[in-house]
């Protein structure tokens, strides 16, 4: 991994837990495998800890590590990091993924309460103005009974349901895998994405970014969804064609908040920045700060699964990349 996170992810109390389960490299971390020292830490290595900046675990890379045997992931996806002939070897790869959906779903929340009472418009009007909104830009706002659409059944969508539940929300979903026995246990109305859009104030995007999802929302979907309604991404920025976004939201018809953008970052010259019904943030809703120690948490708890011999409780199988981030 990039070696600026380690501290970050493993403060002392879980550095010593993982120094107790495992025999560390004395390198500690590397983000590059074509020195010396690292190739030899790598041909030894039977448990590779990796996290954000490790070079993707292909094939050349697996043959300098005979004896790797288990990837413990301190980040999200592993979709970019291990290849398929990563998975062909039947290495163990496990993912802190879970844990970095808490704060991904609270950013998502608190986007969601605050769009409902139209915060961050009125936040920009109030910078202009010396007085109180009038009656007429505060119709229409509140959080009672707002209907919420919800895209995918994620990890952080199914963490976002659970946060949602003591609101005065009606909430529905939209996932191709989720049925009606577990959107009853879900507590929401499923609903096919395009009448899920047609019936939503705020919609909030929770789906992987794959090649059948890229510009899920398009411009004919983004057209389905009423005037005045607030659109959310916490996912990744490609799910939304943000050209049709940009004319919807310069038409005023439409508000945005959104953590992610296509491409990202997003340059300073896009129209998006001026914009009073946009609230952009620079990728911030998932781990950061002292939030990546959770992230090291799940690594140490799962290499002592490991030690244990007990099952990875994280573990990531290749068939769950047709339809997982």
């Amino acid at each position: 991994m990039d070696p600026q996170h380690l501290p970050a992810l493993f403060p002392p109390r879980l550095m010593n837990r993982l120094h107790e389960l495992l025999d560390i490299s004395e390198l500690q971390a590397f983000a590059r495998f074509d020195d010396a020292a690292s190739k030899a830490a790598l041909a030894r290595a039977e448990v590779l800890i990796t996290g954000w900046g490790c070079p993707p675990l292909d094939e050349a890379l697996l043959e300098a590590a005979p004896r790797l045997r288990t990837v413990l992931h301190a980040a999200g996806s592993v979709r970019h990091l291990v290849s398929e002939a990563g998975w062909r070897r039947g290495i163990a790869v496990s993912s802190a993924v879970q844990a970095n959906a808490g704060p991904v779903a609270e950013y998502t929340l608190a986007a969601i309460l605050l769009a409902g009472k139209n915060a961050f418009a009125l936040s920009r009007w109030y910078a202009r103005s010396d007085a109180y909104p009038p009656a007429q830009l505060l119709s229409g706002i509140g959080n009672f009974r707002r209907r919420v659409g919800i895209i995918g059944a994620s990890r952080v969508g199914r963490r976002l349901l659970e946060l949602l539940r003591p609101f005065d929300f009606a909430i529905s979903l939209s996932d191709p895998y989720v049925d009606e026995a577990e959107a009853a246990r879900l507590g929401v109305t499923l609903l096919p994405l395009d009448d899920l859009l047609r019936t939503s104030d705020i919609v909030s995007v929770h789906a992987p970014s794959l090649p059948q999802t890229r510009h899920l929302l398009d411009g004919p979907r983004l057209a389905l969804i009423p005037d005045g309604a607030v659109v959310i991404n916490t996912a990744r920025g490609a799910l939304i064609d943000h050209d049709a976004l940009t004319v919807e939201l310069e038409s005023g018809r439409l508000g945005a908040v959104l953590d992610v953008t296509d491409p990202e970052p997003l340059p300073a010259s896009s129209l998006l920045h001026q914009l009073p019904n946009v609230f952009l943030t620079p990728h911030i809703a998932g781990s950061l700060g002292n939030e990546l120690e959770r992230l090291g948490r799940t690594v140490v708890d799962e290499a002592e699964r490991l030690v244990d011999g007990l099952p990875l409780l994280h573990r990531v199988h290749q068939e769950d990349l047709t339809h997982v981030a």
